[in-house]
C-alpha cells in the first residue's frame, strides 16, 4: 500500500507533528510511506526518517493550478493508494481528485475549537465531504459531529500518538533559571490557547512564595494575541519564551510539570509529549484531555487561573503524588497513545476504503 500524508506546512504544530508521525511510522508496517507538504516546509523536515518520500508543492495560493498539476503527478507517478489529508489541507486534495486524479481520500480532523462546535461552519465542507472515503477524528465530539452534521457513516476515532521513546537523540539542554520547580507549557501563541490565565495562575504562585519557573514553546503569529502575550512575560520575572523549537523532548525531561491552559482542544499532542518525558500533567477539561490523562494528573475548569494555580500547588506540596502521577501517566501514553496501539487500527481502516 502507497500512502501519502498530506499537511499544509511543517512547522511545529499539533496536525503537523501527527501527519510526521504517521509518515515516519508507516515504515515499520511494510507501507510506501510519502509525506507532502502544500504551502511551506518548516523545520519539521529534518524529522522525516530515511526511507520516507517527502514532496513539497509551494502552493501559493488556494486554487494553485501548477501546485495541483504537481500533486497530480505525485499522485500517478507514485502509485499512490490513500491520500491521508490532515486539517485543511482536505480542499486541495478534494480538488485533486476532482480533476482527475485516482486515490481514497481520507480526511484527518484536528479541530481544536471542539468545545464550540456549534459555531463551526458545515455548508461548505459538507458539500466537498462527498469526496471524502473516510473521515478520521481526533475525539468523540469531533466523530459524532461528522455523523450528524457532515451526515458522513465512514468516521472512525483514532486516538493522536507519539513515537515512544525514552530519551531526546539531541544533544542535552536545560531550562533556563534556577527555580526548584519548572512548570512548561507547549502552545503556539493563539487565544484558544489562553496564554494569559496560565500567566495569572502563575503571577498568584510566585505571590505565594514558591520557588517556580515559567517555560513557554510555541510558534508565534506575529498578531495582537502574540505580541500582547509576549509583552506579558517581559513584564514578568522567572517566565521564559523559547520560541519555535525543533526538538522539544530535551526541554521536556528538564521540568516538573507540564501545563495545558487552553479553553477548547481536540487531542492535543502537549499532552502525549508532557507524559513521555514524565512530567506531572495539569490541564484544563477540554476536549480528549480527561481521557488522555485518566487518573493521573488534575483537570481544571478553563479560564480559571486560581483553579490552575490551586492544581500546581497540589503538587508542589505533594512531591510523592508529582512522582507517582508521573510515571503512571507515562505507563498510559505508552499503552494507549504509541503507534503500536494505532497504526494497526489505522491500516485496517484503509484497507477497509480500498
Amino acid at each position: 500500500m502507497n500512502i501519502l500524508q498530506l499537511i499544509d506546512t511543517l512547522h511545529p504544530g499539533g496536525a503537523e507533528r501527527v501527519a510526521l508521525n504517521y509518515a515516519n511510522s508507516l515504515l515499520q508496517y511494510g507501507v510506501q510511506s510519502h509525506i507532502c507538504a502544500t504551502r511551506d516546509k518548516g523545520i519539521l523536515v529534518d524529522e522525516i526518517q530515511e526511507g520516507v518520500v517527502f514532496h513539497f508543492l509551494g502552493k501559493k495560493n488556494t486554487l494553485d493550478l501548477l501546485a495541483l498539476n504537481k500533486l497530480r503527478i505525485i499522485i500517478r507517478e507514485n502509485k499512490i493508494d490513500v491520500l491521508h489529508a490532515h486539517g485543511t489541507s482536505w480542499f486541495f486534495a478534494v480538488l485533486c481528485k476532482i480533476s482527475g486524479s485516482k486515490f481514497k481520500l481520507i480526511w484527518h480532523d484536528h479541530y481544536g475549537n471542539s468545545e464550540f462546535l456549534e459555531n463551526r461552519e458545515t455548508r461548505f465542507l459538507k458539500f466537498f465531504s462527498t469526496k471524502f472515503d473516510g473521515i478520521i477524528s481526533v475525539n468523540k465530539k469531533l466523530r459524532d459531529w461528522a455523523i450528524n452534521k457532515l451526515r458522513f457513516k465512514n468516521v472512525i476515532f483514532l486516538n493522536n500518538f507519539i513515537k515512544i521513546r525514552e530519551e531526546s537523540n539531541e544533544m542535552p539542554v536545560k531550562l533556563k533559571g534556577n527555580s526548584e520547580i519548572k512548570l512548561i507549557s507547549v502552545a503556539n501563541l493563539r487565544a484558544q490557547k489562553d496564554h494569559r490565565t496560565l500567566l495569572e495562575a502563575f503571577q498568584i504562585l510566585t505571590n505565594e512564595g514558591n520557588s517556580i519557573s515559567l517555560h513557554l514553546f510555541g510558534k508565534e503569529y506575529n498578531d495582537q494575541y502574540s505580541e500582547d502575550i509576549k509583552s506579558s512575560i517581559k513584564t514578568m520575572s522567572s517566565v521564559y519564551w523559547y520560541g519555535e523549537q525543533k526538538e522539544i523532548f530535551s526541554y521536556l525531561c528538564h521540568a516538573d510539570i507540564g501545563i495545558l491552559s487552553s479553553f477548547s482542544e481536540g487531542l492535543p499532542l502537549a499532552l502525549l509529549e508532557y507524559g513521555m518525558a514524565r512530567l506531572a500533567v495539569v490541564s484544563t477539561d477540554v476536549g480528549e484531555c480527561r481521557n488522555v490523562i485518566g487518573d493521573y494528573g488534575i483537570l481544571t475548569n478553563p479560564s480559571n487561573p486560581v483553579e490552575i494555580a490551586k492544581a500546581i500547588n497540589d503538587y508542589i506540596q505533594n512531591p510523592i503524588k508529582l512522582k507517582d502521577d508521573s510515571e503512571n501517566l507515562q505507563a498510559r501514553i505508552k499503552q494507549l497513545y504509541s503507534e503500536e496501539f494505532v497504526i494497526p487500527k489505522y491500516l485496517s481502516f484503509c484497507r477497509e476504503i480500498c
